[in-house]
C-alpha cells in the first residue's frame, strides 16, 4: 500500500518540495497555517514559474477549529482601459502578449488579507521578511528547472520567445533550459525585497506598484495605476453542500467552486461506496456534465448573477439533477472546456486551523508578459472573457473574470476535517469529485486516493480534443467498459500532468495530521 505521512503537530502540502519546506520552517517557528502558506506561496511563484507567480490570482478558505470557513477572493478585475471596442475586430481575446495581459493581479492582495486576518486571530505573529525570505533566496540563488516546467518552456516556446521580457529570464542562453539546470530571477529577487522592506500594499500602492504602472504603460497593457491603486482582496462567504457524510465547501463565483460542489450533491443519490471502477468512472463523468451546465448558465462576475446560487446546491435541485444521470450511457458531449496552469497548496497548523489555498497564472506561463525591471510574469486570466455582446462573460473594464480555481475543504460527520485541491483548469472539479469518493465513500488511503490513475473530460494542452482522457495505467477491461457506456476514450501516459497535481491534508479527531502530495509533481507532504 502506498503510504501517506501522518505527523502530530502541522501538516503541509504543495506541488513543489521547496515550497513545502519553506511553510514548515514556518510552521516550526510558531507560525501559524497562513503565515506559513503566504511563505509557501511565495516561494512556489519562484520555483515553479510556469504555473503561478505574484502576477497571478489566488483564492483561500480558511478553516477555523470551531464555527464557519471563511474565504479570501483574491482576483483581479479588467483593467479601465480593457473595452471590448479594443479588441476588435479581433473575434476573441488573444491568450499571448500585453492584450491577453489585461486583468489585475490580485494574489500578493490576498496574501495580505490572510496575514491581517491571522493578526486578529492569533497573539503573535511573525515578521513579513521571514515570511518572504526562502523566495527571495530562490530568486536570486537560482532554482532547479524541474522537467515540468522544462516541458513548458520547451513546447511553447513559438509562442513566447518573442513576448517582452520573456526571453531575457527564461530562455537564457537562447533556449529553454533543461530539467536539472540553475535559473536565476534577480529582477523577481528586488521585487520581493521591496515587498518584504515596504509591506504587500507595495504591489499596489507604493514603490513596486509604481515600477509595475510604469512597465504597463510601456508595454500598452489595459491597466493603469489607478486600477492598481483601487484593488482589494475581498472575504467571501464560501458555498457549501450537505452530503450525508458530513458539509463540503467551495468559493463563490467568480469561481466554479459551484461545479465542484454540485458534482458531489448529484453522486451523492448513489450509491458510489460498492461501485466499480468502470461505474465510479461514469458516474463521476455524467454528473461533471450536469454540473458544468450550471457553470455555463450562471457563473460570471458576482454583480451580474441574478440567481442565488447555494439554492442550486439545495437538495431539491440536486434531486433533479440527479435524475438525469443515466447509469448506463454516456450523454452527448461536445462542449470546450478549459485547460489551465494552477498550483493547490494546504496548511494545517499546531492551532486547530487548515487552509486550503490556489494560486494560478491561467495558462503555462500566462499571457508570457514580464514587467519591466520586476521580473513579474503577468496572468492572462482576462481571456476567459468573450467578446460577444450580451455574453454574460462579455468583456468590460473592472469586470471580474470567470475562474476556474476553487480549492475545497470538507467537515465530514465522523470529525476529520479535510482540506485538497488540484490544478488543472476544468479538470480541479473531477479530479476533486475523484479525490473526496476514493478517500471518503470508498475508503481508500489517502495517498492512494490520490495516486491511482485518473481521468479528465475534455481537452488538455494543446489538445482540441473533448475524449475522455483516461492514465494508461488502467486496465483494458475499464477502457472497454467505458467505451461500452458510449463514451469516447483516449489514453494518456501512464503519469500524466494533464489530471493535475492534487494534494489533500485530514485532521483527524484525535488531532493528528495526515498529508498526502501527487507524484504527478515535484511536490511533498511535510509535516512535523
Amino acid at each position: 500500500m502506498i503510504q501517506s505521512n501522518v505527523a502530530p503537530n502541522g501538516m503541509v502540502v504543495t506541488p513543489h518540495h521547496l515550497a513545502s519546506s519553506s511553510a514548515l520552517a514556518i510552521l516550526r517557528q510558531g507560525g501559524n497555517a497562513l503565515e506559513a502558506m503566504v511563505a509557501a506561496a511565495a516561494t512556489i511563484a519562484v520555483v515553479y514559474p510556469h504555473m503561478n507567480g505574484l502576477g497571478g490570482d489566488g483564492f483561500w478558505l480558511i478553516i477555523p477549529p470551531t464555527g464557519d470557513p471563511i474565504a479570501i477572493d483574491a482576483s483581479g478585475a479588467a483593467g479601465s482601459l480593457a473595452t471590448v471596442d479594443k479588441y476588435h475586430p479581433q473575434a476573441t481575446i488573444p491568450f499571448r502578449g500585453p492584450q491577453a495581459a489585461l486583468t489585475v493581479a490580485g494574489t500578493v492582495s490576498g496574501w495580505q488579507l490572510a496575514l491581517d486576518y491571522a493578526q486578529e486571530h492569533f497573539p503573535t505573529s511573525l515578521p513579513l521578511s521571514t515570511l518572504l525570505a526562502d523566495a527571495i533566496h530562490y530568486a536570486e540563488l537560482g532554482i532547479p528547472v524541474t522537467a515540468s516546467q522544462a516541458d513548458a518552456t520547451s513546447s511553447k516556446a513559438a509562442e513566447l520567445s518573442d513576448l517582452p521580457g520573456f526571453s531575457d529570464i527564461y530562455y537564457p542562453n537562447n533556449r529553454a533550459p533543461l530539467a536539472g539546470e540553475r535559473l536565476r530571477q534577480p529582477d523577481l529577487a528586488g521585487s520581493l525585497k521591496i515587498l518584504a522592506k515596504e509591506g504587500l500594499e507595495s504591489f499596489y500602492r507604493g514603490t513596486l506598484g509604481e515600477k509595475i504602472a510604469t512597465g504597463m504603460e510601456q508595454l500598452g497593457m489595459p491597466i493603469t495605476a489607478q486600477d492598481l491603486s483601487e484593488h482589494r482582496a475581498r472575504y467571501k462567504t464560501p458555498l457549501k453542500v450537505e452530503h450525508s457524510c458530513g458539509t463540503v465547501y467551495n468559493l463563490a463565483p467568480p469561481t466554479q467552486g459551484l461545479v465542484s460542489l454540485a458534482i458531489l450533491g448529484i453522486l451523492d443519490r448513489f450509491d458510489l461506496a460498492e461501485c466499480d471502477e468502470i461505474q465510479t468512472i461514469h458516474r463521476i463523468v455524467e454528473a461533471t456534465k450536469l454540473a458544468f451546465s450550471l457553470r455555463d448558465q450562471h457563473i460570471t462576475d458576482p454583480k451580474d448573477i441574478d440567481v442565488d446560487l447555494q439554492q442550486l446546491l439545495a437538495a431539491s435541485h440536486l434531486d433533479s439533477l440527479g435524475q438525469q444521470l443515466d447509469t448506463e450511457q454516456a450523454a452527448a458531449w461536445g462542449e470546450p472546456l478549459l485547460p489551465g496552469d494552477t498550483v493547490w497548496m494546504g496548511v494545517t497548523d499546531q492551532f486547530g486551523y487548515s487552509v486550503s489555498f490556489i494560486q494560478s497564472i491561467y495558462h503555462e506561463f500566462g499571457s508570457g508578459v514580464v514587467i519591466p525591471k520586476t521580473g513579474i510574469l503577468w496572468q492572462n486570466r482576462g481571456a476567459a472573457f468573450s467578446l460577444e455582446t450580451g455574453h454574460p462573460r462579455c468583456l468590460a473594464p473592472r469586470k471580474y473574470p470567470f475562474h476556474t480555481l476553487n480549492p475545497a475543504a470538507a467537515k465530514l460527520k465522523d470529525g476529520r476535517t479535510l482540506v485538497y485541491g488540484s490544478m488543472g483548469g476544468d479538470g480541479q472539479p473531477q479530479t476533486q469529485a475523484t479525490l473526496f469518493t476514493r478517500y471518503v465513500q470508498q475508503n481508500h488511503p489517502l495517498q492512494t486516493a490520490i495516486s491511482a490513475p485518473r481521468w479528465l473530460l475534455g481537452r488538455t494542452w494543446g489538445n482540441a480534443s473533448d475524449s475522455l482522457k483516461l492514465e494508461g495505467r488502467f486496465s483494458e477491461e475499464t477502457y472497454q467498459g467505458l467505451r461500452t457506456l458510449g463514451h469516447r476514450t483516449e489514453r494518456l501516459a501512464p503519469w500524466s500532468e494533464a489530471v493535475g497535481h492534487a494534494g489533500a491534508i485530514v485532521r483527524h479527531p484525535n488531532g493528528l495530521v495526515e498529508g498526502a502530495s501527487d507524484p504527478r509533481s515535484n511536490g511533498s507532504a511535510a509535516g512535523y
